[in-house]
């Protein structure tokens, strides 16, 4: 990698993982405090409609973002052209949501949900107007103000939820939530990018017919992994009661939200990076690995930790009346540790202009997942959970497979990154375990687990001579 690049990684790195921390640290907090306010059967209500809203977004993106990233040097046209067609695209699918609404409600058997998922669906069509500007924010690895946008949004936001449960909303706090996050999120990015691009009416498509090919591919799969993210509440929603649905939303909200903030903070960088330098196999390699130790050096210990304190956790934040959560959470948990590698792969293929690759590993992982799924949903949600997660960690050697193809990486090498970190954090949480369960008050026993938890870990890292840690107290040193 050339010095400039190299710096822009890190730079993109570091500022990833503020966005990612500080959005999850608020998200952590506005969760504890809805949760006390709200029932299982409030977020049973909204967390249904997620996958509708999702998908409506992924049509309405129709994998552009992506298209535009891949481009060398995208004009303004191209941008011009992405925003236009974005809107319009997302004002069809609100009409088609809006007289949906109905069977919607009809299928979860829960009348409420025609008018909130008017309301909700508001979100995706707000979404559309700062879709380019995100778009452009990405391409650029503007990720000190990605970071700003999410961190702004999310405040105003999560104030006005919880005002509003607090009030008695219930339900409806969350969906305003929703809305207001988008709306401000698009304001600030308005703000980022204006003077260095802003869309106007000189309206050619032109650049959407070049990306087509391209996108369309990223489009269906985008629809394929959002579907693969939300099947479990879909079929759950149908066949168990709202508050079964809540219990299962609120353990994957924060199963997500641990997981992404280190997706999110390779995100930030991955494509971009990847993109730059893939014309050059041996040096995609290279990155490509060093990214895969950096994640593992993360993801790891953080899942397998919130996997470890999963019951005191969720009883002192935000209750007992959740405690049918935690044993989904701790399993979840587990898959959630490898969820990064999985953004990673579909990274490299897509940076290799290879979404056909994307595309066809995804559908044929969603849909031997839906199977699976409705063969185990009559035992259970716990077994449904435990065998989608075997499952989704399975598939990473078809992913494996794929990325030997692209770039010549074999599985050895793989394992040798990324193994030592994994076996290091499950030693670390196993000891942690057992040198701390007879601490009986539940306050004293999550700080001691995250701590001795925590110095296992950092204390194995240093003896070890782990050169990911080094980098990154190195980066540290010089930010400061």
């Amino acid at each position: 990698m050339t010095e400039s690049l190299k710096e822009k990684t890190a730079k993109g790195l570091f500022w990833g993982a503020v966005n990612s921390g500080t959005i999850q640290m608020l998200n952590l907090v506005f969760g504890i405090v809805l949760a006390k306010q709200l029932s299982p059967g409030d977020y049973g209500v909204v967390g249904v409609l997620t996958i509708f809203t999702l998908i409506a977004g992924n049509l309405q993106s129709s994998g552009f973002t992506q298209g535009l990233t891949n481009i060398k040097n995208p004009t303004a046209n191209d941008y011009n052209a992405v925003f236009w067609f974005n809107i319009i695209a997302s004002a069809i699918l609100y009409v088609i949501l809006f007289f949906s609404a109905p069977l919607i409600a009809w299928y979860f058997h829960s009348p409420v949900l025609t008018k909130l998922s008017r309301f909700v669906f508001l979100a995706f069509f707000l979404s559309s107007f700062g879709i380019a500007h995100h778009a452009y924010m990405f391409k650029n690895i503007m990720a000190k103000e990605r970071t700003m946008t999410g961190l702004i949004a999310l405040s105003l936001s999560g104030i006005c939820g919880v005002v509003m449960a607090c009030n008695g909303m219930a339900y409806w706090s969350l969906a305003w939530q929703s809305v207001l996050f988008v709306f401000i999120q698009n304001i600030c990015r308005y703000y980022y990018t204006f003077r260095k691009w802003h869309p106007t009416f000189h309206i050619d498509f032109s650049p959407i017919r070049r990306m087509f090919s391209f996108s369309v591919k990223i489009l269906i799969t985008s629809i394929v992994n959002t579907i693969n993210g939300n099947v479990l509440t879909f079929i759950i929603g149908h066949k168990f009661p709202m508050a079964a649905v809540g219990n299962f939303t609120q353990a994957n909200k924060w199963n997500t939200m641990a997981y992404s903030t280190i997706s999110g903070t390779i995100d930030q960088v991955a494509q971009p990076v990847l993109a730059q330098i893939a014309d050059d196999s041996e040096r995609e390699k290279r990155v490509f690995r060093k990214l895969m130790r950096f994640t593992a050096f993360l993801s790891f210990p953080a899942m397998f930790g919130l996997s470890l304190v999963s019951n005191e956790f969720i009883l002192l934040t935000i209750g007992e009346k959740w405690t049918d959560c935690i044993p989904l959470l701790q399993v979840l948990c587990v898959g959630g540790a490898f969820f990064s590698f999985n953004t990673m792969y579909q990274q490299l293929a897509i940076s290799g202009g290879r979404s056909d690759i994307y595309m066809w590993c995804n559908i044929a992982q969603i849909v031997m997942q839906i199977l699976l799924i409705l063969l185990t949903c009559s035992y259970g949600i716990y077994v449904m959970v435990v065998a989608y997660t075997i499952f989704t960690v399975l598939w990473l050697a078809v992913w494996q497979w794929q990325a030997h193809r692209l770039i010549g990486i074999r599985i050895a090498e793989v394992l040798a990154d990324t193994m030592p970190f994994m076996l290091s954090a499950a030693a670390v949480m196993v000891v942690t375990h057992f040198a701390t369960r007879c601490i009986p008050n539940l306050a004293l026993l999550l700080l001691s687990r995250i701590i001795i938890a925590s110095l296992l870990y950092l204390a194995i890292m240093k003896i070890a001579k782990v050169e990911i840690l080094n980098e990154c107290l190195r980066f540290v040193r010089k930010k400061k």
